[in-house]
């Protein structure tokens, strides 16, 4: 088991982002970036589990929501205008050893780095063959 501590994220322009534990609720830990407004708060979180197959299952989730303030009658209000959320699931089979689990995670890591991942998030560029 991993006790819950602080995650400090960087964003694409390098600054440091830290998410603290907000609770364990039936097996899942969570974790907030506060701006002050709660609507507005970034949170991820995740659970390890295990499958009815025996299997072990990890979710990971993370919402972006992007908050702006409108002003009606002259009162200021925040509001959410669009949220971004990541959804994923890495699951090993009972017999996975270390080393699998390993490279599975660094495969992940490495395809989130690559260039044709990258264009699909950032750009919305579909894959085509050439």
């Amino acid at each position: 088991m991993t006790v819950m501590t602080h995650l400090v994220l960087k964003d694409h322009g390098g600054t440091d982002h830290t998410f603290n534990p907000e609770g364990l609720t039936a097996g899942v830990a969570t974790y907030v970036e506060t701006s002050g407004v709660p609507i507005g708060d970034r949170t991820i979180s995740y659970s390890v589990k295990s499958t009815s197959t025996g299997k072990r299952k990890i979710t990971m989730k993370m919402a972006i929501p992007v908050v702006q303030d409108s002003v009606v009658n002259g009162i200021s209000k925040p509001s959410v205008v669009r949220t971004a959320y990541v959804n994923a699931d890495i699951t090993f089979d009972s017999t996975s050893n270390t080393a699998e689990r390993q490279d599975v995670r660094a495969f992940f890591k490495n395809l989130l780095a690559d260039t044709d991942i990258g264009a699909a998030i950032e750009d919305l560029s579909p894959p085509f063959a050439g």
